[in-house]
């Protein structure tokens, strides 16, 4: 059985075929690829042009994780902590912003100091682990923001071997790093259960080294992938495969050959369908070779991809070796996924049915590519190495309930169910969308509920639009339904992805829509009519002003479809002291205008979305622009004078504005850091210059430890200028804290 724990598991991404069959993936660190460069800062110019999409806060510090083809990603830290989950993606288009991908609700804002020691994470996680345990790794401390919102976390990473004695162990425990509960668990070792003649494909051509009067299994022409024997081992040296010959195995299992040649195969054929179909230089993206590993240990049925190198088992009786086509397309595809997105799609929830859903895609897909007779190319995974027992495959992406436990159509739990079986919603989509709803040569394809009918447009373009969707626009939150983030779901991104590819409203793009439709995952997207029609798109989500700035945008149309219309562009309300105008304010389809955005001297902090609307006389189409108005320097003041916070007693913190010009906002902040064991002893205020008090908490939150918030206060009454003090005050004996520091913006 998979060795994690259901719940809020962080995961780089291992993966399963089946609970009973186990894949594995590199850890939850994200660290920098080869390509990193230095640490760039929020105001560098492309991260300051993503302005709200990416959910920045002054605490945050960003590198470069990958760049290639206009798209850039980066990971996150806060306050010098690494962010699970806050890894954005930018894409540019002609040298110039063109969209953002980011996980994050909302900026980060919380305190970075622990109140648990590393020692007692240590402690939780031992407790956590099952089988033999051999080391125990220092907790790192870290920002666990997979959720969307970021809460203060230990990752504690034990080693050893799982239950069954010959699975190795990597496994995560997170915890939380001011209470000490646990967040979530998750093994990185997932469970998936010349001329070569294979186990499964039959007689195949395979690429191997000479040396000397014999034959190494390397493979030069793909990075020098290795295959190796371990002799039925679960550790020591793997021998390298070597003949005489050149004419490696049988094709029966007994022959220790021809285990080799499929996993050998394996490699060779998905290094070279990412390359060829995708353009990606192999798994990693470098170039190099995987290494792979058979006859691992005895009768063990499993097989596992551990971050760097693809491991497989024998299977029952030593008999039916787990090396066939569709299983090492699938978790090498793992392999692609991590190597991807900076720390992997997550590993639990419906990010992870997403992970799982990508290889099981990427592994039918390697299927076809190989054009085996023996193997031939389907929509039915794992379907020749029989962990079921009876002759039937792990999953069927065309109708995926028929395991009994997959989900075919999305639903309010989908998100709950085990990774593997909440793939299935995006495995059914994909079907659709490839081959078609209804009778197909490869199985009957339901749809959901009174959806329409879905006509395919072939894999050729569907694994097109699925690869650039995760290559350019998924990150490691994605999902398939988020209505606090809506643009940040695999329905959204693979639109995006077909637009990008075969234009909007195009054929493909309509049978994207209709294939998500038929699985039941609904969207806000783009509305495609016939006769004459337009695209609307911003060169950013959102505008950033200080009062007496101003700031632009770009907004740009293009012809769908028709003749070329004059389209009327217009603002809706904004908030006050803010003007929105166009330059030219009428363009014809295809045109593109600049807005700007520009905040009165004494306009208040104020965020609001302003309604972009271009009205033509066939089609209106609108967006939204997300407009700040931030405080300038001297309206915003810190304290970071540390005060003790006694039993019932009342303390304060002052802090002053001498020069701010701007009138107070109903939407000012007060920003405030308290480490107390028992937050619902407390009642805090702010008191204005003219002594009117407004109460911030109100002994909320039980024996919740620490305040690290952000409030929202009407200030609209206020003057600015004065001395405002922050009252801190304990109402119960026995818990005591410090407030550690506090912001006010007016």
């Amino acid at each position: 059985m998979d060795a994690w724990i259901v719940g809020r598991k962080h995961v780089r991404f291992a993966v399963a075929l089946a609970g009973a069959i186990a894949l594995a993936s590199g850890g939850l660190v994200v660290t920098a690829t080869s390509a990193s460069a230095a640490p760039v800062t929020p105001g560098s110019s492309l991260l300051d042009q993503a302005g709200p999409a990416i959910k920045k806060s002054a605490q945050d510090r960003y590198s470069i994780y990958s760049q290639k083809d206009g798209v850039v990603r980066y990971t996150r830290t806060y306050g010098g902590l690494r962010v699970a989950g806050g890894d954005l993606v930018i894409r540019t288009k002609a040298g110039k912003y063109a969209g953002a991908s980011a996980g994050l609700t909302k900026p980060l804002s919380l305190g970075v100091k622990p109140t648990v020691t590393a020692a007692s994470a240590t402690a939780t996680a031992k407790g956590q682990f099952k089988g033999t345990l051999t080391a125990t790794g220092k907790p790192e401390l870290f920002v666990d923001a997979t959720s969307g919102a970021g809460k203060l976390a230990y990752e504690t990473v034990l080693t050893g071997w799982q239950p069954d004695g010959q699975t190795p162990s990597k496994f995560h425990v997170i915890s939380d790093a001011l209470t000490g509960t646990v967040i979530g668990s998750y093994d990185e070792i997932e469970n998936i259960a010349g001329t070569g003649n294979s186990v499964y494909s039959g007689q195949v051509a395979i690429e191997s080294t000479q040396a000397g009067e014999s034959y190494n299994l390397v493979d030069p022409t793909r990075g020098n992938g290795t295959t190796c024997d371990m002799n039925n081992r679960t550790s020591g040296t793997c021998t390298t495969f070597t003949d005489d010959d050149n004419t490696w195995g049988t094709g029966a299992p007994s022959d220790r050959q021809s285990a080799a040649v499929d996993a050998h195969f394996g490699a060779a054929v998905t290094f070279d369908y990412f390359k060829e179909v995708h353009g990606r230089n192999g798994i990693f993206g470098d170039g190099r070779g995987v290494p792979s590993r058979v006859h691992y240990g005895s009768a063990y049925v499993n097989a596992f991809w551990d971050g760097a190198q693809m491991t497989y088992g024998d299977g029952t009786g030593n008999a039916k070796p787990l090396v066939a086509l569709d299983v090492a397309g699938h978790e090498m595809s793992h392999g692609v996924t991590e190597n991807v997105v900076p720390g992997g799609l997550t590993y639990s929830g419906e990010s992870g049915g997403l992970n799982e859903a990508t290889s099981d895609i990427f592994g039918s897909m390697v299927e076809f590519y190989a054009n085996s007779t023996a193997d031939a190319g389907d929509y039915d995974i794992g379907e020749k190495i029989d962990i079921n027992g009876n002759g039937t495959p792990l999953r069927y992406m065309y109708n995926p309930t028929l395991d009994g436990r997959s989900h075919g159509c999305w639903a309010t739990n989908t998100r709950s169910v085990d990774v593997h079986y909440s793939s299935g919603v995006a495995n059914h989509f994909f079907f659709n969308l490839a081959e078609g709803s209804g009778a197909t040569p490869y199985g009957t394809s339901p749809v959901c509920g009174n959806a329409e009918s879905v006509a395919g447009i072939g894999k050729e373009k569907a694994e097109k639009i699925w690869f650039r969707a995760l290559d350019n626009y998924f990150v490691s939150n994605t999902s398939y339904v988020n209505t606090t983030t809506p643009a940040n779901t695999a329905r959204a991104y693979s639109l995006a992805a077909a637009t990008d590819l075969y234009g909007l409203c195009g054929t493909e793009y309509k049978a994207v829509q209709s294939a998500w439709t038929s699985v039941n995952v609904a969207g806000n997207d783009e509305e495609c009519v016939d006769g004459n029609n337009f695209s609307l798109t911003l060169s950013a989500a959102g505008a950033s002003v200080g009062p007496g700035e101003s700031t632009t945008v770009t907004v740009t149309t293009a012809l769908v479809n028709g003749e070329a219309e004059e389209i009327a562009l217009t603002a809706g309300a904004a908030p006050a002291g803010v003007t929105v105008s166009f330059e030219p304010a009428t363009v014809t389809a295809g045109g593109s205008s600049t807005v700007t955005i520009s905040a009165a001297a004494d306009a208040g902090r104020a965020s609001a979305p302003v309604t972009i609307t271009a009205t033509a006389p066939s089609i209106t189409r609108s967006k939204a622009l997300t407009v700040t108005v931030g405080s300038v320097a001297a309206c915003t003041a810190t304290s970071t004078t540390a005060v003790p916070i006694p039993d019932l007693t009342t303390v304060t913190s002052t802090v002053s504005l001498t020069e701010c010009a701007a009138t107070p906002s109903a939407a000012s902040t007060v920003e405030v850091h308290i480490q107390h064991t028992y937050i619902g002893d407390l009642v805090v205020s702010l008191i204005a210059p003219d002594g009117t008090a407004y109460v911030l908490h109100n002994r909320a939150g039980g024996s919740t430890d620490n305040i690290d918030q952000t409030y929202p206060v009407n200030l609209s009454s206020e003057t600015a200028n004065g001395t405002w003090t922050l009252s801190v005050q304990d109402t119960a004996r026995i818990d005591t804290g410090t407030l550690t520091g506090w912001t006010l913006s007016v």
